[in-house]
């Protein structure tokens, strides 16, 4: 198979950016699309030019580093996975291919492909963990919790943090990611003591950091790889509610222990 791609090159995050065209010839439809840009980069060095920079760690759908916009969608054109997991059997012989980093303002570019995802890590750092010293592993039935909720809570959990619903939404927003961090632990009781505090600050965060507000329009469970829906946003709204109610000193409806969440 042989393919025009036409991928983004910047030195860095204060360089003019353009699109340059390669071609990426002998390429099997078994590759995968990093293994597709690892040929590139052989014959670009091959050839004395500089390789295209792109990010990459486990190449198993785990890690979301692999972070690209292909073709204008984030990981690319199949739904629940990773660009690592993305082969090149999926295009067409001779297809051209454009490929660009994610475009946000809180997402900063490095260099080409690579962009700064640490506004993520700080808005977990300002209210996404727990404090509960929980000691060894107990037996399962030691904390009753509801099947559905354990479940719901492990469905946000998922999320890796990839940043696509990012690059997917017109507005820049985290609210995808922020609403799967609150939610996990809103839902289990190790979350309980900063449950109300972990809300507030963690949304205050993603705005300090330039993320955009929620467009409503869906885009980023479509282009997550884990496929996070959005009533997780419904929720993160209803925990962010209920923390106002809680600070303005009216008592919160009491939740009953075999509560589901919907």
């Amino acid at each position: 198979m042989r393919f025009t791609l036409n991928i983004w090159r910047q030195q860095g995050p204060n360089e003019q950016g353009r699109f340059v065209t390669y071609e990426a010839r002998d390429v099997s439809p078994g590759m995968s699309f990093l293994e597709m840009l690892d040929s590139v980069n052989q014959g670009l060095i091959a050839s004395g030019e500089e390789p295209v920079a792109f990010e990459q760690d486990c190449r198993e759908g785990i890690c979301g580093s692999c972070s690209l916009v292909i073709n204008g969608i984030p990981h690319g054109p199949d739904r629940g996975i990773t660009t690592c997991q993305l082969y090149m059997r999926r295009f067409s012989d001779r297809a051209v291919i454009t490929i660009e980093p994610w475009r946000a303002r809180a997402f900063p570019i490095i260099k080409d492909l690579v962009v700064d995802r640490r506004a993520l890590d700080r808005i977990m750092q300002a209210g996404g963990y727990v404090s509960v010293n929980t000691g060894g592993a107990v037996d399962g039935n030691v904390l009753l919790i509801g099947k559905d909720r354990a479940e719901t809570a492990m469905d946000a959990a998922s999320c890796i943090g990839c940043g696509a619903c990012v690059a997917a939404c017109k507005n820049a927003s985290a609210m995808l990611f922020v609403a799967a961090k609150v939610s996990h632990l809103a839902l289990l009781p190790q979350g309980k003591p900063e449950r109300t505090r972990r809300v507030s600050v963690m949304l205050e965060a993603m705005d300090q950091e330039g993320f955009g507000s929620c467009g409503n329009q869906s885009e980023c469970e479509a282009v997550c790889p884990k496929n996070i829906s959005v009533r997780f946003i419904a929720m993160l709204n209803r925990e962010y509610l209920r923390a106002g109610v809680v600070e303005s000193g009216l008592p919160a409806e009491p939740e009953s222990p075999h509560a589901e969440s919907t």
